[in-house]
């Protein structure tokens, strides 16, 4: 007979979770912080155990040994960067996903309209911990690329992985200046890409053009979490929705960027949706991609969709319509 804790049922088992945290994603108060909002759940009853990461991948590491324990709960804390390896390592796991966002991209959090830092919002994380307590759990959809990764909410390839690729690592001051540090850099960069043409296969549909870039979402919004490129898209419907702009230039860029911006994109025949299960991208020249903001490979790629594969917990903040099925109770 088994003495694991994971074959004791979950209701008889101590409620219990850990918060992920990387020491270098925040302010220096980051772990002041990160322990009051732990103090808000340890309130409710919840033992709550708090780890820092050393190096790249740890997040992942910690994550996965915390699933095989039976974690009931694991807290990401940090930027988009802890959140995807802390996914990575919970996914087909009955460990649940709580993002806590205290680095200087938060996607998931923009997408889920949760706190985040702000020099007005000190106590962001604290709001969060707080909103995360009221939440619900869903079971959502990861994309997997054959590289062997998963990632949560995009991957993509074209100008934009150019600038990925040539602006990762950035320097603590680009990320301090937020979007306007990015912008700064990426129009300094911009010019340097070479346009190719791209064949994408979704599903058993091929389409080959001159595409600026092609964008496999998992989610709504998109760089970074400031543009709403898929206004339609659920976070657990089974399936991609996958983006094609057409067209050369750092100007026709520019100006698509701003016709997201003010949902005049959906308009615009050189912007073709389709939607679809698996997604194969090839392109004329080697080109780098990445998922979720961060470099993950070079050209060609496949992705695909595993359905419900990870549990996420879910604030009360959360937009309605951003999922297909209703939350269950946290416990």
């Amino acid at each position: 007979m088994s003495d694991s804790v994971t074959d004791v049922p979950a209701r008889l088992r101590p409620r219990t979770a850990t918060i992920i945290y990387n020491p270098l994603a925040g302010p220096s108060e980051l772990m002041q912080t990160l322990h009051e909002a732990a103090g808000i759940w340890r309130a409710r009853g919840w033992r709550v155990n708090e780890q820092s990461t050393q190096y790249a991948g740890h997040a992942r590491q910690l994550a996965r040994a915390a699933a095989r324990q039976g974690e009931h709960l694991v807290f990401a804390a940090g930027g988009d960067g802890t959140l995807g390896e802390v996914a990575d390592g919970l996914v087909d796991s009955e460990t649940i996903l709580a993002p806590l966002p205290a680095g200087t991209g938060n996607s998931l959090a923009k997408e889920l309209h949760m706190p985040r830092p702000s020099l007005l919002n000190p106590n962001h994380l604290l709001e969060a911990a707080a909103s995360l307590a009221a939440g619900v759990v869903h079971r959502i959809d990861v994309g997997l690329c054959d590289q062997g990764h998963h990632w949560l909410l995009w991957a993509s390839v074209g100008v934009d992985s150019y600038l990925v690729d040539n602006m990762e690592p950035r320097s603590k001051l680009v990320k301090r200046l937020g979007p306007f540090g990015y912008v700064g850099q990426a129009l300094l960069a911009a010019p340097g890409y070479t346009q190719t043409r791209i064949r994408v296969t979704v599903d058993d549909r091929t389409i080959e053009d001159d595409f600026l870039m092609a964008t496999i979402c998992n989610c709504r919004r998109y760089a970074g979490g400031e543009l709403l490129l898929n206004p339609g898209g659920k976070l657990d419907d089974g399936q991609f929705e996958v983006w094609l702009f057409r067209g050369q230039g750092l100007t026709t860029m520019l100006s698509m960027v701003m016709q997201i911006r003010t949902g005049q994109h959906l308009l615009n025949p050189a912007i073709q949706m389709l939607t679809g299960k698996q997604v194969r991208v090839e392109t004329e020249q080697v080109l780098a991609f990445h998922t979720d903001g961060d470099p993950a490979g070079k050209s060609p790629f496949q992705c695909q969709i595993k359905p419900a594969a990870l549990r996420l917990l879910v604030p009360d903040t959360a937009p309605l319509g951003l999922f297909q099925h209703a939350g269950e109770p946290l416990i």
